[in-house]
């Protein structure tokens, strides 16, 4: 069924398989107010990401803005809670978030953080890691830390994770494929991956994936490319090919002072079959 940007039409949503799992308890959320937002959109317009590495880029859009960084984005990035509350935790287990930013989906655990023996927040911006090592000082979180590391070659000292994450990082992630496969190397079998990202659809998605129009397929991957976010048809197909599908969902979510659009965004959780090593 086509669906459409525009609010008020029908928005089409496949739903696999949802797991039933205690709603993690509700961050407090920072106000940002009108001065960060305007000065938060300066950098995205103006600012872009400029460098010769990936690293470079990413420090030069996100130092300006990290203070504000959580308030702003709670508005764009959709479905970050839900994806949480919809994970398992595994008691003494291992949790990696990759591009984990300002380390706020550690706040979408809620209680259920304590399970993990051990968290680990990975990004390659060391502003957006100095706001999570605040919080993580802040909310005396004895069993996480961050790692300033690359997600296509991170692995955790204890060689293997439980549970790995992706909240709106796979699209800033130049060799996404690569970071999946390492997500799964190092992915215990029957271990869970978690993805929330944007996407657009392929012009011709498998049976069950949305289909998106020739406006949708253009527009955004335009829009967001200006801040080296990179919207890939090929993503869900991936997720689905190199992980069982768990849960599958595509929504569209609202865009800060941008009342008429919708921008199309998914949740995945997937898991690395338990015959493989």
């Amino acid at each position: 069924m086509p669906e459409s940007d525009w609010p008020g039409l029908t928005e089409h949503k496949e739903l696999y398989f949802v797991t039933n799992a205690e709603p993690a308890t509700k961050p407090t959320a920072s106000k940002g107010g009108l001065f960060s937002d305007l000065k938060i959109l300066w950098h995205m317009a103006v600012t872009g990401g400029r460098g010769k590495t990936h690293e470079e880029r990413l420090e030069n859009f996100y130092s300006g803005q990290a203070a504000g960084y959580d308030a702003f984005r709670k508005r764009l990035l959709h479905g970050r809670e839900e994806l949480f509350a919809s994970l398992p935790t595994t008691p003494g287990g291992v949790w990696v978030d990759m591009g984990a930013g300002t380390g706020e989906n550690a706040e979408n655990w809620g209680e259920r953080l304590k399970d993990f023996s051990k968290a680990y927040l990975v990004d390659l911006s060391s502003s957006l890691l100095k706001v999570a090592d605040q919080r993580i000082a802040a909310r005396n979180w004895q069993n996480v830390s961050t790692v300033h590391a690359d997600a296509t070659k991170f692995l955790p000292p204890e060689g293997a994770a439980d549970i790995v994450t992706f909240s709106y990082s796979l699209t800033m992630i130049p060799d996404w494929f690569l970071a999946l496969d390492q997500a799964r190397r190092m992915l215990k079998p029957g271990g869970i991956l978690g993805v929330v990202d944007f996407f657009v659809a392929r012009k011709w998605p498998a049976e069950g994936l949305t289909r998106h129009r020739w406006s949708t397929r253009t527009f955004w991957p335009t829009w967001f490319a200006n801040d080296n976010v990179f919207l890939n048809g090929d993503h869900i197909p991936y997720l689905q090919s190199r992980f069982e599908t768990v849960v599958l969902q595509q929504h569209r979510g609202t865009v800060p002072y941008l009342p008429l659009v919708r921008a199309p965004y998914y949740q995945f959780v997937g898991r690395k079959p338990l015959s493989e090593s």
